[in-house]
């Protein structure tokens, strides 16, 4: 009743509900981002307490990525089967179920249900298929530059949530550290209650650019959610361009969640800085990846995906090469945190236009969802191995080595990524 009255408000004054809806899946991707990344800003606070190594840290740590992926292709169906706020709020629940969970633990296992499984599958169902989604139902217009607004709210997390957990976990301790993005969520909870909807069409309104209500797909899936995800899956693991766009999607998390979200400050630690100022640092980059991704969005509008993702790719690896010879100085940090932080997430965008423009509209969502899951088992394997890295060679350097050489691969596969529309069967009920 409150988004019918409030929709009609702003339609009085020229103003489409869409941007409501935006900015409320804004709100629940920059706080459930916070989450994804503040246990990052932890691992050497819990080491002291308990005692417990960087690897075994990493495992719970290597677990929340993994699961955050996986969860995708099947939170994507899930919305599907059972709409957009039910879902979201069902993710939000188990978020702070996790987090509050870590508050009382004393144990590794306990650490992996908690920050592992449990966030691991509540923040999976608020990932980057959420943005994706409401993008494509919501917008017919400026799609490109909404996804690119709605993926930046990750650097965004960062650059809220991170300093200010560093800090806190300084001066009062890391349980502290958790309650500002556990209140957060709650918050983000209640507007999503009262604001969000699934479809412009449940406020008798048609998307944004678009002159027609769009009713929800008649064929719209009645059978079970993640039976349909697998069936999507294995229609469009056919073509090669769903390879192409997993492969350097793998490659785009091993080199950002898994890597720098997960092991930067202890890196920066490792060369003498303080954990705030190297928080301080990656806030930076989600700084700068607010104007890349955004900038992305636009530019995917207007420009070959293919060739957009051959520059990113190849920008980031250069930077990760670059990182052990910055000598951790200011300046060097800062140089480095402009470039990588202007493409960290840049990425997503013209991924998902490659994936739509493939396997059409309706079917993107899913696809994407499969997609992102094997940018998290990069993610994941990245966060453990370089965890490992550092407990047995005690230093971090080989893997981002290897992350950088991978993403100048990664630009060159890009280019392999074709535009044309792929035929792939349509799935029953379609």
């Amino acid at each position: 009743m409150l988004a019918q009255t409030l929709a009609g408000l702003l339609a009085r004054r020229g103003i489409h509900y869409a941007w409501v809806v935006a900015a409320v899946t804004f709100l629940v991707a920059l706080t459930t981002a916070g989450a994804v990344g503040i246990p990052s800003a932890l691992i050497l606070p819990l080491g002291r307490e308990f005692g417990w190594d960087t690897a075994q840290i990493s495992s719970a740590l290597a677990i929340r990525l993994l699961l955050f992926g996986l969860m995708a292709p099947f939170a994507a169906a899930l919305i599907e089967r059972y709409g957009v706020r039910r879902m979201v709020l069902m993710a939000i629940t188990m978020i702070v179920i996790g987090l509050g969970g870590a508050l009382v633990m004393n144990r590794v296992w306990q650490l992996i249900v908690a920050w592992g499984i449990i966030v691991g599958i509540g923040t999976g169902m608020t990932a980057l298929v959420l943005s994706a989604i409401v993008a494509n139902r919501w917008f017919a217009a400026r799609r490109g530059l909404v996804l690119g607004v709605l993926t930046a709210s990750s650097a965004t997390g960062q650059l809220v949530f991170l300093p200010l957990a560093a800090s806190i976990a300084e001066h009062w301790g890391w349980r502290g550290a958790l309650l500002p993005s556990m209140g957060a969520l709650v918050l983000g909870g209640v507007l999503v209650a009262l604001f969000l909807r699934d479809r412009p069409a449940d406020l008798g309104l048609s998307p944004y650019g678009a002159s027609e209500i769009v009713p929800a797909p008649s064929g719209a899936p009645s059978g079970a959610a993640i039976g349909r995800a697998f069936v999507v899956l294995r229609e469009a693991s056919v073509s090669p361009i769903f390879w192409i766009l997993a492969g350097t999607f793998m490659i785009c998390g091993l080199s950002t969640s898994g890597l720098i979200q997960t092991h930067f400050i202890s890196l920066c630690v490792d060369y003498g800085m303080a954990p705030v100022a190297a928080a301080s640092v990656l806030a930076m980059m989600g700084f700068f990846d607010i104007f890349g991704t955004i900038g992305s969005g636009w530019l995917s509008d207007r420009y070959d995906p293919r060739k957009l993702l051959f520059w990113y790719y190849g920008l980031r690896g250069l930077s990760l090469l670059y990182l052990p010879y910055s000598s951790f100085s200011v300046y060097g940090l800062s140089l480095f945190a402009m470039f990588y932080g202007l493409d960290w997430i840049a990425t997503v965008p013209p991924t998902v236009k490659l994936a739509a423009n493939a396997f059409g509209r309706e079917r993107a969502s899913i696809i994407f969802g499969w997609i992102f899951a094997v940018h998290q088992l990069g993610g994941a394997a990245a966060a453990y191995g370089a965890g490992l890295s550092r407990t047995l060679a005690s230093t971090y350097l080989p893997a981002f080595f290897v992350a950088g050489a991978a993403c100048l691969l990664a630009a060159l596969l890009a280019l392999g990524a074709g535009t044309r529309t792929t035929a792939v069967p349509a799935i029953a009920g379609e």
